[in-house]
């Protein structure tokens, strides 16, 4: 009887973690899910969270280590029309701040 009760408890407890984070093969398909069609976000949240916590193309935090690697990344795989360079800028720096310095640590 403990036996069936510690393995309902081991399933419960390992089985309802959170979802992994959504994987986009391209950067502009996690931007325009977060900004356009599923999450409402404004455009330097939208910019950050794909940055920071979605896989693009298979790789985490693909926007770089530092504020221009960030920039760059954007101008290359983000449609000229989708955000501007000061929101690209505002939205670099947000995000090496919050890979270099996470929530909670």
């Amino acid at each position: 009887m403990r036996a069936r009760f510690f393995a309902v408890v081991a399933v419960l407890a390992f089985g309802c973690g959170e979802d992994p984070p959504t994987s986009y093969d391209t950067y502009q398909e996690c931007f325009d899910d977060r900004y356009n069609d599923g999450m409402g976000e404004l455009v330097p949240d939208a910019l950050v969270g794909c940055c920071l916590e979605n896989p693009i193309g298979g790789v985490t935090k693909a926007c770089g280590a530092t504020v221009p690697d960030c920039i760059n990344y954007l101008t290359s795989n983000l449609s000229q029309t989708s955000a501007s360079t000061v929101e690209k800028m505002d939205a670099c720096a947000a995000y090496v701040d919050e890979k270099n310095n996470p929530p909670g640590e």
